[in-house]
């Protein structure tokens, strides 16, 4: 009888028992792990760049609207404000609801906020009318407004709005005067 290899019984060590730690299965055998980079691991990387650079880009953006915060003076009120100021004659009548006085990026800004119980065309055939054929006119479906840049740096702008749903179904001007800052001392 010859011995054919394949056919014998385990040899098992006297002094270790088969199968190891009881098990009645043989030891499993595991393939070896991959080689080179798995695709998750690919995206995963990809979304920390962007979650990264969105943290820095966020930051930046902050840092810039701090900066400006801090460069920016702000007043408001409720006292009268004179044609002189607006640099454009206030609607006959109208009644001034606030105004803000602001510094910012160089310029001087004062926005002032009035009402009226004349229709919207009134106050833009009035204003159309005050402001000349210079001013340049935008029509939207809540009224019109009129932007006269009057060179050396100060701009008029001139909105006119009414709703029937806001402000009782007044009109709303809302006056912006934009100059040139003053020059500050230290």
């Amino acid at each position: 009888m010859t011995d054919i290899s394949g056919n014998q019984p385990p040899q098992v060590n006297p002094s270790q028992p088969y199968p190891p730690s009881g098990s009645p299965y043989p030891p499993a055998v595991y393939p070896p792990p991959p080689k080179g980079p798995s695709a998750l691991k690919i995206v995963l990387i990809i979304v920390a760049i962007f979650v990264g650079l969105g943290i820095i880009g966020v930051a930046v953006v902050g840092y810039g609207v701090y900066k400006f915060a801090r460069s920016a003076h702000m007043t408001t009120g409720t006292q009268p404000v004179s044609e002189s100021d607006l640099g454009v004659p206030i609607y006959p009548g109208a009644e001034q609801k606030a105004h803000v006085r602001m510094t910012i990026a160089g310029k001087d800004m004062l926005t002032a906020t009035f009402l009226t119980t004349d229709s919207k065309d009134q106050v833009s055939a009035f204003y159309q009318d005050k402001l000349g054929s210079d001013a340049r006119a935008n029509v939207n479906a809540n009224g019109e407004t009129f932007v006269l840049d009057k060179g050396t740096g100060e701009l008029l702008t001139v909105a006119i709005s009414s709703s029937i749903g806001l402000q009782g179904g007044k009109t709303q001007i809302v006056i912006v005067h934009a100059t040139k800052a003053a020059a500050q001392s230290n």
